[in-house]
């Protein structure tokens, strides 16, 4: 399927070279087509990685998608070009008059702070609030779906033991909610944090279902009624290396960090890591936009709570 970015995104050769059909604005306007409009919410520090990883995890649809990156205003990022940033992003101001099919809130490495310490809580929250009116369907991805919990349900993160860290095996709890169709009993994803969030207080919501869990890992994915809200607690979009990465960068920092589970063959990283998430990551993207999505919003894609559907 086509994905539309600008001509000159970085990723946009990547994808290609790996035989992602992606489309720039000037062919995308030859298509008598309405396409999909994502807005991505990018909160990770390495932005560029993060695109990719993304529209790899779209591009798996006959839809056409019509991606736009937003950053915080209120945070000044370190880690990305703030000439690709004001190239290739926005910022909530400058969108919150457009109306979105879908959303993608990220992770971000602030688990670790109280939701108020983060300096652009206040952003994001109002993003969140946002998206009420004017967006079909959001998914947000482990910090992303630790904050949108507190924020809609008072649902509190807490401090884990040790990091989260490798590759965990998950069982689908309910195969009856279309976001799941065409997943295995068990499957595989990444997890890279230090919070989490109790199945117990999930639970307490009847809005709330959750699709997926793991013995380990805990609770991996939850929807709510409408589908309108979708919580991802871990990594289905990473790459064969991103965990690897971050080991050997948090190695070379002197911190403690453990191998990654469940990742390196015989636990030797020096080996190639072994990828045993992509085909679920991937069909649980296109289960989004197919059925939460396309399916949910019209043709003309008009300001009224009724079509969003809240």
């Amino acid at each position: 399927m086509p994905i539309k970015t600008q001509s000159d995104l970085p990723a946009k050769e990547i994808l290609e070279r790996e035989n992602i059909f992606v489309m720039d604005e000037k062919r995308a306007m030859h298509q008598d087509i309405r396409p999909i409009n994502i807005v991505i919410v990018n909160l990770m520090p390495l932005k560029e990685e993060t695109e990719l990883q993304l529209l790899r995890s779209l591009s798996n649809t006959p839809l056409q998608v019509d991606v736009s990156f937003v950053t915080p205003a209120s945070h000044e990022s370190t880690h990305t070009s703030m000439s690709h940033l004001n190239k290739f992003y926005q910022t909530f101001s400058e969108i919150e008059k457009q109306y979105f099919d879908g959303m993608i809130i990220t992770g971000a490495p602030v688990e670790q702070m109280a939701f108020e310490e983060v300096d652009y809580w206040q952003e994001i929250c109002k993003i969140m609030e946002w998206s009420k009116t004017h967006v079909t369907s959001t998914m947000h991805v482990c910090w992303g779906a630790q904050a949108a919990l507190y924020y809609y349900y008072g649902i509190p993160k807490y401090d884990l033991d040790e990091k989260m860290f490798g590759v965990y095996r998950h069982k689908v709890m309910n195969r009856k909610i279309p976001l799941v169709r065409g997943f295995d009993d068990y499957f595989y994803a990444p997890h890279s944090r230090h919070t989490g969030v109790r199945k117990e207080e999930i639970e307490k919501h009847e809005e709330l279902t959750i699709l997926a869990e793991s013995e380990e890992a805990g609770v991996f994915l939850v929807i709510n009624q409408d589908g309108s809200r979708i919580f991802v607690m871990g990594h289905p979009e990473y790459d064969r290396l991103t965990l690897g990465k971050e080991y050997h960068r948090d190695k070379e920092k002197g911190l403690d960090i453990k191998l990654p589970l469940n990742y390196y063959p015989d636990d030797n990283p020096n080996e190639r890591p072994m990828l045993q998430w992509r085909s679920h990551g991937n069909i649980l993207y296109s289960n989004w936009l197919n059925y939460y999505v396309y399916q949910q919003t019209p043709y003309q894609f008009i300001d009224t709570a009724e079509i969003i559907g809240k």
